[in-house]
């Protein structure tokens, strides 16, 4: 059984959707904010999915092969403290600021592996540096990367900081080990949003993750004046009132990861960790 916390109750009825649509895991919707759950809410879950979102990670686990009752904790934290496109960026001053909040029930509950998300102009701000100050006094190794959605296909570039927990007595560089593992699999790093559309279309179709997903996309201008393409799979539009519409698919897309790339972060892990049984 999947938890899902996700306060934006929008976001919320979409992931019901979605669990009733078979797209992602059965499992339990909480509207709740993060800082009013308990560890004991969590008892009996086997993936646990913070700021869920429309369900992203939960598609991602599944892209990349992890098991359905694999233990198994995801969040991406709001950007909105680090993100260019935010008004003001207070950073850690900023009241939706809530890792402190995930870090206290990751604190408390020790999930084996956490996989974690958040806009890469977040390092710059201090936010990586305080994750991983964290994780480390409870003893996780932490592995993190930017890794751009055109590494994986993407028509955008959309670069994002990913980030691997892993809770262990015997400690070993994830970063180290896993970069490697990503670089024969993905475009990695574009410059810009031409030159991955350039360097996909020369690869079409070579991966399963690849393959069709954005052979059918369109062409959205956002309100910060730029314009985005995102894919029009059915996956993006669950049968929910008022998500045909051009406002929510925008809303919901917007505020998402792209699983394709949260799915090469997963399996470079996989791998790794099945050489360390």
């Amino acid at each position: 059984m999947n938890y899902y916390n996700e306060w934006d109750e929008f976001a919320a009825e979409w992931l019901r959707e979605l669990i009733r649509g078979g797209f992602i895991p059965d499992g339990e919707v909480d509207t709740r904010s993060i800082k009013d759950v308990e560890p004991q809410d969590l008892i009996g879950f086997s993936q646990c999915h913070f700021f869920a979102g429309i369900g992203g990670w939960s598609r991602a686990l599944q892209l990349s092969g992890w098991g359905p009752d694999r233990h198994v904790w995801t969040g991406s934290p709001p950007c909105q403290p680090f993100s260019k496109a935010a008004e003001k960026r207070q950073g850690k001053n900023d009241e939706r600021h809530l890792w402190p909040s995930f870090f206290q029930l990751i604190r408390q509950c020790k999930p084996s592996v956490v996989f974690m998300e958040q806009v890469a102009t977040s390092i710059k701000i201090g936010w990586l540096d305080e994750v991983q100050k964290d994780l480390e006094t409870e003893d996780y190794s932490v592995g993190s990367f930017v890794l751009p959605a055109s590494g994986v296909g993407a028509l955008h570039r959309r670069s994002r900081l990913w980030i691997v927990g892993k809770s262990e007595s015997e400690r070993f560089l994830l970063a180290d080990a896993i970069e490697p593992r990503l670089e024969g699999r993905i475009l990695w790093r574009q410059n810009s949003q031409r030159e991955a559309v350039n360097r996909y279309s020369g690869r079409r179709g070579s991966t399963d993750c690849e393959k069709g997903f954005w052979e059918e996309s369109k062409e959205v201008e956002c309100r910060d004046g730029k314009n985005r393409i995102i894919p029009t799979q059915p996956e993006l539009y669950p049968l929910v009132n008022g998500l045909s519409a051009r406002v929510g698919t925008v809303r919901g897309a917007g505020n998402s990861i792209v699983p394709q790339a949260a799915a090469e972060i997963i399996k470079a892990y996989m791998q790794i960790d099945e050489n360390q049984k």
